[in-house]
């Protein structure tokens, strides 16, 4: 029987393969060799005892199935582990212990050089004796996909520019790739779809994500235990990292300097940084010049705030994600009222399915007004001038583009200057303002329309209808 080990762990392997990620296959499977079976027990190598202890605790269940699986009940499973001799040579030292039976392991020490974060953070990142590869756990949220991320206007360069590192990590002269924007603008959603793409095109590479406070503490853990030797190792050997708000780096004289010689590292050898910031670099304050200047070595790319096209299609694709339907009329109301960033419009959505959910009302504009008042308080009081431009129209059935038209016909004429008086009273607009959204108009039409407006509900029964009717419709409050 002994000639036939090889073909035994290949069998083996098959199995084992089948029910593990390629990564973890690749780094705690294939370095083992098969050694010998002898009187139905297999013997394999293994690169070092910490290799062993890691194989017995974490595929010890699988081990024993596919080991019972092919050499039957009685079959069982030794170790050969290569011990260093005083650091410099190798040699193998057959030691029996059955799976599963820890106790019979050698107490050796065996050398952890670092764990990032301990148990709260990731997840045994060691740096393995007699391995080429980092077990990492990139940290990703899986959530946070290219397919999950709607393009538009406010985020189109920022989006190409990822997609580019994406699908050549290193490889393109966005090095460090720099995403910039305000709060809620979807920074960390475009940085978490970059590595998750890497992960899925170039499996074999090592992905983290690691926000810089995260990363900062690391560090301070790392000069406190006297570590930071393997702290730096440990990044260094991260083909893509992708720290999220560098801004807070800022004032932290040491974890500037440490990520200043990590960064020089991994960028000289031709791996990828994926940063983000609320600010671009230049309007960061204080991180030293040297750091910032590598910031600007690839490229700056900035999110905006969404524009209302790009506002509807995030809240359809939120719907179509959660399964949900709601009346046309008020998803654009939300994406009319809130202007601001992605956060609060998905929270707001949020909020309106679970407050009708509670109280088991249906989804209504009502609805949509009372809990926009509730949801976002001082912020979103004000309605948009976009969205008193929405209602006249849809109450004259007018199309916008001819509200915003040069035309004279008097019917647009009126409803025209019924929006510039809304405009005007609900919002804090200047009048140049709102006539840059009525199609050009100066601010002197715009106090023409509110001045003949407010004659005209003084004079004209009808007229006042529309303009209490209008009121009410897009009235917040």
């Amino acid at each position: 029987m002994e000639q036939q080990y090889e073909q035994i762990w290949s069998n083996c392997l098959s199995v084992i393969k089948d029910n593990l990620g390629h990564q973890s296959f690749k780094t705690w499977f294939e370095p083992i060799k098969p050694l010998s079976l002898v009187d139905n027990t297999l013997t394999i190598q293994v690169p070092s005892q910490f290799f062993y202890e890691w194989i017995e605790e974490h595929y010890i269940n699988l081990l024993k199935k596919t080991i019972k699986k092919e050499l039957g009940p009685s079959g069982s499973l030794e170790y050969s582990i290569v011990m260093e001799n005083n650091g410099k040579k190798k040699k193998n030292t057959a030691v029996k212990m059955p799976t599963g039976n820890r106790s019979a392991t050698k107490n050796r020490s065996v050398s952890m050089p670092y764990e990032v974060g301990g148990s709260h953070g990731i997840k045994n990142p060691f740096i393995i004796p007699g391995l080429k590869k980092v077990v990492v756990e990139s940290q990703l949220n899986h959530n946070y996909s290219f397919q999950n991320f709607v393009e538009g206007e406010c985020n189109r360069l920022a989006r190409s520019a990822g997609y580019a590192v994406a699908n050549k990590p290193g490889g393109t002269a966005f090095n460090p790739l720099l995403i910039y924007g305000g709060v809620g603008l979807g920074k960390t959603h475009l940085a978490h779809a970059i590595g998750l793409e890497i992960k899925e095109s170039h499996p074999g590479k090592t992905i983290l994500y690691v926000a810089s406070e995260k990363f900062t503490q690391q560090f301070i853990d790392s000069v406190r235990n006297g570590t930071q030797n393997d702290f730096i190792h440990f990044y260094q050997m991260i083909d893509v990292l992708i720290i999220d708000d560098v801004q807070f780096f800022a004032g932290k004289e040491k974890t500037q300097d440490v990520f200043f010689h990590i960064f020089n590292h991994l960028h000289q050898s031709g791996k990828q940084l994926v940063l983000t910031a609320d600010k671009a670099p230049v309007d960061i304050q204080g991180i030293e010049q040297r750091l910032l200047s590598r910031f600007k070595w690839g490229l700056s790319a900035d999110l905006q705030a969404p524009d209302l096209e790009t506002r509807i299609a995030i809240l359809q694709k939120k719907m179509y994600t959660e399964g949900i339907e709601l009346p046309e009329e008020v998803v654009e109301y939300l994406a009319y009222t809130i202007t601001t960033n992605i956060r609060e419009l998905e929270g707001a959505l949020i909020s309106l399915i679970a407050q009708a959910s509670l109280n088991k009302k249906a989804v209504t504009l009502e609805l949509a007004k009372q809990m926009i008042d509730k949801f976002v308080k001082n912020t979103a009081r004000e309605v948009s001038i976009d969205y008193i431009q929405k209602v006249v129209c849809d109450y004259f059935d007018l199309p916008i583009e001819l509200l915003k038209s040069k035309t004279r016909k008097r019917e647009v004429v009126q409803a025209r200057q019924i929006a510039m008086y809304f405009a005007k009273q609900m919002t804090k607009s200047s009048l140049a303002n709102i006539g840059a959204h009525c199609g050009g108009k100066d601010h002197a039409t715009v106090l023409h329309a509110c001045k003949t407006v407010n004659n005209l509900i003084d004079t004209d029964k009808r007229f006042r209808g529309y303009v209490d009717d209008l009121q009410k419709k897009i009235s917040v409050n």
